[in-house]
Protein backbone atom coordinates (compact mmCIF):
# COMPACT_ATOMS: atom_id res chain seq x y z
CA UNK A 1 0.00 0.00 0.00
CA UNK A 2 1.02 3.63 -0.92
CA UNK A 3 0.37 6.61 1.06
CA UNK A 4 -1.73 7.71 -1.57
CA UNK A 5 -3.83 5.01 -0.24
CA UNK A 6 -4.17 6.16 3.07
CA UNK A 7 -6.31 7.63 5.32
CA UNK A 8 -4.76 10.60 7.27
CA UNK A 9 -4.72 9.05 10.32
CA UNK A 10 -1.99 6.24 9.51
CA UNK A 11 -0.33 8.26 6.83
CA UNK A 12 3.40 9.41 7.83
CA UNK A 13 3.58 13.10 8.76
CA UNK A 14 4.70 15.02 6.02
CA UNK A 15 3.92 12.39 3.21
CA UNK A 16 1.94 14.73 1.28
CA UNK A 17 2.81 18.15 2.00
CA UNK A 18 5.13 20.54 0.47
CA UNK A 19 9.16 20.37 2.01
CA UNK A 20 9.08 23.77 3.45
CA UNK A 21 6.75 22.54 6.12
CA UNK A 22 8.38 22.01 9.25
CA UNK A 23 6.28 18.37 9.81
CA UNK A 24 8.11 17.44 6.40
CA UNK A 25 11.62 17.55 7.89
CA UNK A 26 11.26 16.57 11.30
CA UNK A 27 7.98 13.79 10.81
CA UNK A 28 8.62 10.39 10.82
CA UNK A 29 7.16 7.33 10.10
CA UNK A 30 7.31 4.11 12.18
CA UNK A 31 7.83 1.24 10.11
CA UNK A 32 8.95 -2.80 10.48
CA UNK A 33 10.47 -4.44 7.65
CA UNK A 34 9.75 -8.52 7.79
CA UNK A 35 13.54 -10.46 7.26
CA UNK A 36 14.13 -10.63 3.19
CA UNK A 37 14.82 -14.14 3.33
CA UNK A 38 11.25 -14.87 4.34
CA UNK A 39 8.77 -12.12 3.43
CA UNK A 40 8.76 -9.36 0.94
CA UNK A 41 9.07 -6.07 3.00
CA UNK A 42 6.13 -4.93 4.93
CA UNK A 43 5.68 -1.28 6.19
CA UNK A 44 3.65 0.08 9.06
CA UNK A 45 2.70 3.51 10.12
CA UNK A 46 2.36 5.00 13.26
CA UNK A 47 -1.17 6.44 13.50
CA UNK A 48 -1.08 10.38 12.35
CA UNK A 49 -1.85 11.66 16.25
CA UNK A 50 0.59 9.87 17.71
CA UNK A 51 3.55 11.43 15.21
CA UNK A 52 2.12 14.59 16.12
CA UNK A 53 2.70 13.99 19.56
CA UNK A 54 5.92 12.98 19.20
CA UNK A 55 6.81 16.36 17.32
CA UNK A 56 4.97 18.52 20.35
CA UNK A 57 7.23 16.25 22.68
CA UNK A 58 10.55 16.99 20.57
CA UNK A 59 9.44 20.57 20.73
CA UNK A 60 9.00 20.60 24.21
CA UNK A 61 12.58 18.91 24.97
CA UNK A 62 14.20 21.05 23.23
CA UNK A 63 12.88 23.66 25.28
CA UNK A 64 11.10 25.19 22.40
CA UNK A 65 8.06 25.69 25.18
CA UNK A 66 8.84 26.42 28.70
CA UNK A 67 6.95 24.67 31.77
CA UNK A 68 4.18 26.64 32.50
CA UNK A 69 4.29 28.53 28.78
CA UNK A 70 1.25 28.40 26.67
CA UNK A 71 1.67 26.11 23.29
CA UNK A 72 0.70 27.59 20.20
CA UNK A 73 -3.11 26.91 19.19
CA UNK A 74 -4.82 23.86 17.76
CA UNK A 75 -5.15 25.65 14.47
CA UNK A 76 -1.43 27.04 14.79
CA UNK A 77 0.13 23.37 15.58
CA UNK A 78 -2.15 22.05 12.23
CA UNK A 79 -1.08 24.22 10.02
CA UNK A 80 2.32 24.15 11.33
CA UNK A 81 2.71 19.94 11.09
CA UNK A 82 0.41 20.11 7.64
CA UNK A 83 -2.71 17.89 9.50
CA UNK A 84 -5.92 18.64 10.40
CA UNK A 85 -6.96 20.09 13.85
CA UNK A 86 -8.87 16.77 14.74
CA UNK A 87 -5.10 15.15 14.35
CA UNK A 88 -3.68 17.75 16.68
CA UNK A 89 -6.54 17.94 19.24
CA UNK A 90 -5.89 14.05 19.94
CA UNK A 91 -2.42 14.60 19.96
CA UNK A 92 -2.55 17.53 22.56
CA UNK A 93 -5.49 15.51 24.35
CA UNK A 94 -3.26 12.67 24.96
CA UNK A 95 -0.53 15.15 26.19
CA UNK A 96 -2.88 16.42 28.64
CA UNK A 97 -3.69 12.49 29.79
CA UNK A 98 -0.45 12.39 30.66
CA UNK A 99 -0.02 15.61 32.60
CA UNK A 100 2.35 16.89 30.27
CA UNK A 101 0.22 19.31 29.03
CA UNK A 102 -2.63 21.12 30.79
CA UNK A 103 -5.87 22.95 29.32
CA UNK A 104 -7.36 25.62 30.67
CA UNK A 105 -10.39 27.10 30.25
CA UNK A 106 -10.90 30.07 28.24
CA UNK A 107 -7.25 30.78 28.33
CA UNK A 108 -5.58 27.89 26.08
CA UNK A 109 -2.76 25.28 26.41
CA UNK A 110 -0.17 25.18 28.51
CA UNK A 111 3.14 23.30 29.31
CA UNK A 112 2.65 21.33 32.82
CA UNK A 113 5.13 22.59 35.59
CA UNK A 114 5.77 20.61 38.96
CA UNK A 115 5.14 23.92 40.80
CA UNK A 116 1.24 22.93 40.06
CA UNK A 117 -0.54 21.41 43.10
CA UNK A 118 -2.24 18.42 40.69
CA UNK A 119 1.03 17.40 39.15
CA UNK A 120 2.84 17.69 42.43
CA UNK A 121 0.32 15.10 44.00
CA UNK A 122 0.70 13.06 40.69
CA UNK A 123 4.14 11.65 42.36
CA UNK A 124 3.13 11.75 46.16
CA UNK A 125 0.79 8.67 46.27
CA UNK A 126 0.14 8.73 50.11
CA UNK A 127 -3.20 9.75 51.50
CA UNK A 128 -4.21 10.34 55.14
CA UNK A 129 -7.15 7.97 56.94
CA UNK A 130 -8.63 11.29 57.37
CA UNK A 131 -8.41 14.58 56.14
CA UNK A 132 -7.13 15.93 53.07
CA UNK A 133 -3.60 15.16 51.39
CA UNK A 134 -1.53 17.81 52.32
CA UNK A 135 2.40 18.14 51.23
CA UNK A 136 4.50 17.08 53.28
CA UNK A 137 7.70 18.72 55.38
CA UNK A 138 11.34 17.72 54.32
CA UNK A 139 13.98 17.30 56.98
CA UNK A 140 17.61 17.17 54.65
CA UNK A 141 19.60 14.34 56.54
CA UNK A 142 22.86 14.36 53.18
CA UNK A 143 23.47 15.36 49.88
CA UNK A 144 26.84 13.81 48.94
CA UNK A 145 28.63 13.37 45.89
CA UNK A 146 29.57 9.41 45.29
CA UNK A 147 30.25 7.09 42.13
CA UNK A 148 27.57 4.51 41.31
CA UNK A 149 27.37 1.02 42.57
CA UNK A 150 26.61 -1.39 40.08
CA UNK A 151 22.58 -1.68 41.22
CA UNK A 152 22.68 2.84 41.13
CA UNK A 153 24.19 2.73 37.61
CA UNK A 154 21.94 -0.05 36.00
CA UNK A 155 18.56 2.33 37.64
CA UNK A 156 20.14 5.41 35.72
CA UNK A 157 21.75 3.67 32.69
CA UNK A 158 24.94 4.87 33.91
CA UNK A 159 28.21 3.15 34.21
CA UNK A 160 29.47 1.54 37.07
CA UNK A 161 31.65 4.44 38.87
CA UNK A 162 29.84 7.25 37.14
CA UNK A 163 29.32 10.12 39.53
CA UNK A 164 26.24 10.61 41.15
CA UNK A 165 24.43 12.29 44.23
CA UNK A 166 22.86 10.92 46.71
CA UNK A 167 20.30 12.72 48.94
CA UNK A 168 18.72 11.29 52.17
CA UNK A 169 15.25 12.86 53.46
CA UNK A 170 12.70 12.63 55.79
CA UNK A 171 8.69 13.78 54.86
CA UNK A 172 7.20 14.75 57.23
CA UNK A 173 3.00 14.32 57.08
CA UNK A 174 0.67 15.78 59.83
CA UNK A 175 4.11 16.36 61.74
CA UNK A 176 4.90 12.53 61.75
CA UNK A 177 7.83 11.73 60.28
CA UNK A 178 6.46 9.05 57.23
CA UNK A 179 8.67 8.41 54.82
CA UNK A 180 12.47 7.69 54.54
CA UNK A 181 14.16 8.00 51.32
CA UNK A 182 17.18 7.60 49.72
CA UNK A 183 17.17 9.70 45.97
CA UNK A 184 20.01 9.04 43.51
CA UNK A 185 20.51 11.05 40.83
CA UNK A 186 22.63 11.52 37.93
CA UNK A 187 26.02 13.62 39.04
CA UNK A 188 26.37 15.95 35.69
CA UNK A 189 23.12 16.28 35.27
CA UNK A 190 22.54 17.73 38.96
CA UNK A 191 25.69 19.01 38.98
CA UNK A 192 25.62 22.09 42.26
CA UNK A 193 23.20 20.51 43.69
CA UNK A 194 23.70 20.99 47.77
CA UNK A 195 21.99 20.49 50.76
CA UNK A 196 21.55 24.02 51.30
CA UNK A 197 19.52 24.32 47.71
CA UNK A 198 17.37 21.76 48.77
CA UNK A 199 17.02 22.99 52.51
CA UNK A 200 16.37 26.75 50.86
CA UNK A 201 13.97 25.68 48.09
CA UNK A 202 10.51 25.92 49.41
CA UNK A 203 8.55 23.70 47.21
CA UNK A 204 8.12 20.45 45.49
CA UNK A 205 11.88 18.72 44.61
CA UNK A 206 10.89 18.31 41.37
CA UNK A 207 9.97 22.23 40.93
CA UNK A 208 13.61 22.60 41.85
CA UNK A 209 14.95 20.04 39.52
CA UNK A 210 12.42 21.63 37.06
CA UNK A 211 13.46 25.62 37.03
CA UNK A 212 17.48 25.24 38.39
CA UNK A 213 18.43 21.85 36.71
CA UNK A 214 15.79 22.08 33.30
CA UNK A 215 14.71 18.46 34.21
CA UNK A 216 11.19 17.75 34.39
CA UNK A 217 9.71 14.30 35.01
CA UNK A 218 6.97 12.94 32.60
CA UNK A 219 6.98 9.41 34.06
CA UNK A 220 7.97 7.16 36.53
CA UNK A 221 8.07 3.07 37.18
CA UNK A 222 7.38 1.44 40.59
CA UNK A 223 8.14 -1.37 42.32
CA UNK A 224 6.47 -1.83 45.73
CA UNK A 225 7.32 -4.57 48.15
CA UNK A 226 6.30 -5.35 52.37
CA UNK A 227 9.57 -4.93 54.24
CA UNK A 228 10.19 -5.01 58.05
CA UNK A 229 12.12 -2.00 59.66
CA UNK A 230 15.90 -2.24 60.41
CA UNK A 231 17.06 -0.11 63.33
CA UNK A 232 17.93 3.21 60.34
CA UNK A 233 14.54 3.37 59.30
CA UNK A 234 13.13 2.71 62.66
CA UNK A 235 15.31 5.16 63.95
CA UNK A 236 14.25 7.58 61.49
CA UNK A 237 10.55 7.10 60.97
CA UNK A 238 9.99 7.11 65.07
CA UNK A 239 8.70 3.59 65.18
CA UNK A 240 10.10 -0.02 66.44
CA UNK A 241 12.18 -3.02 64.60
CA UNK A 242 10.27 -5.02 62.87
CA UNK A 243 7.77 -2.56 62.42
CA UNK A 244 6.05 -3.20 58.72
CA UNK A 245 6.93 -0.49 56.30
CA UNK A 246 6.03 -0.57 52.32
CA UNK A 247 9.79 -0.16 50.48
CA UNK A 248 8.75 1.07 47.05
CA UNK A 249 11.16 1.91 44.51
CA UNK A 250 11.08 4.41 41.77
CA UNK A 251 12.70 5.05 38.34
CA UNK A 252 11.70 8.59 37.12
CA UNK A 253 11.84 9.29 33.67
CA UNK A 254 12.25 12.98 31.30
CA UNK A 255 11.62 13.13 27.95
CA UNK A 256 13.05 10.51 25.98
CA UNK A 257 12.38 7.75 28.14
CA UNK A 258 15.95 9.00 30.00
CA UNK A 259 16.00 7.97 33.45
CA UNK A 260 17.10 11.10 35.97
CA UNK A 261 16.21 9.36 39.04
CA UNK A 262 16.03 6.61 41.09
CA UNK A 263 14.82 6.20 44.60
CA UNK A 264 13.91 3.95 47.20
CA UNK A 265 11.41 4.83 49.96
CA UNK A 266 10.34 3.00 53.27
CA UNK A 267 6.86 3.93 54.08
CA UNK A 268 4.78 3.90 57.15
CA UNK A 269 1.17 3.22 56.59
CA UNK A 270 -0.49 3.64 59.99
CA UNK A 271 -1.71 6.46 59.62
CA UNK A 272 -1.42 6.87 55.59
CA UNK A 273 -2.45 4.62 52.76
CA UNK A 274 -0.68 4.26 49.65
CA UNK A 275 -2.78 4.91 46.40
CA UNK A 276 -2.59 3.70 42.97
CA UNK A 277 -4.64 5.16 40.07
CA UNK A 278 -5.19 3.09 36.93
CA UNK A 279 -6.35 3.54 33.77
Amino acid sequence: MNSAGMSEENKPVGSDHSANKPASSVGSAVAASASADTSAPVTVYAPLYQQIKGLITQGLQAGEWRPGEMIPSEMELAKRYGVSQGTVRKAVDDLATEHILIRRQGKGTFVATHHEEKVSFRFLRLVPDEGEPTYPQSQFLACKRMRATPEVADSLALATGDAVILVKRILYLQERPTVLEEIWLPGLQFKGLTAERLAAYKGPMYGLFETEFGTRMIRASEKIRAVAADQACAESLKVTVGTPLLLVERVAFTYGDQAVEWRRGFYRTDHHAYRNELS
